[in-house]
């Protein structure tokens, strides 16, 4: 028997509160990843990495969520897969790594480590653009002068969508 090929993977890192564009672009972008067949990877803690599973999920797709703790028994959390990993922050190792790219929402420090983290280990980054937060100044302003990998913005789904073709993962 021939081993199938594993399908693509993108982390969901980052957040925005309910009620922002950023919240309502990240769940329609686990929608979309788990229409088109990509596992979606998310630590489900922030509102918009939630939100990008819990849609993923409804959309009859596959969510990893790896959560900071050591509890395999958290209840009502949005995904397929839990991985509890029981390192804290240094969660955000395996966050960075989990995803062949890393979709970058809004972010605040847990979001920066993940992104740096990525960076060094040069998995592609998609930031949302034009919705506040952190994510909007990386293409301008990348962790470091090295060109590690790519930085593909996005504002739209559409966009997006294109983003994750330029690298095969769609």
């Amino acid at each position: 028997m021939t081993p199938s090929k594993r399908a693509p993977q993108v982390c969901i890192l980052g957040s925005a509160e309910p009620g922002s564009r950023a919240y309502e672009l990240a769940g329609a972008a686990g929608e979309m990843l788990a229409r088109r067949g990509v596992t979606v990877v998310s630590g489900c803690g922030a509102p918009a990495t939630r939100v990008a599973a819990e849609r993923a999920l409804a959309a009859g797709g596959t969510v990893v969520s790896i959560v900071p703790h050591d509890d395999i028994g958290v209840k009502d959390w949005p995904c397929s897969v839990l991985i509890p990993c029981g390192m804290g922050d240094a969660r955000n190792l395996l966050m960075a790594l989990a995803g062949d790219a890393c979709l970058v929402i809004g972010g605040r420090a847990g979001t920066k480590s993940e992104v740096c983290l990525a960076w060094l280990h040069k998995r592609p980054l998609l930031p949302l653009t034009g919705c506040g937060g952190w994510s909007d100044s990386l293409e301008r302003d990348p962790p470091d002068e090295r060109k590690n990998s790519p930085i593909l913005p996005w504002s739209s789904i559409a966009e997006l969508e294109a983003q994750l073709a330029k690298l095969g993962l769609v």
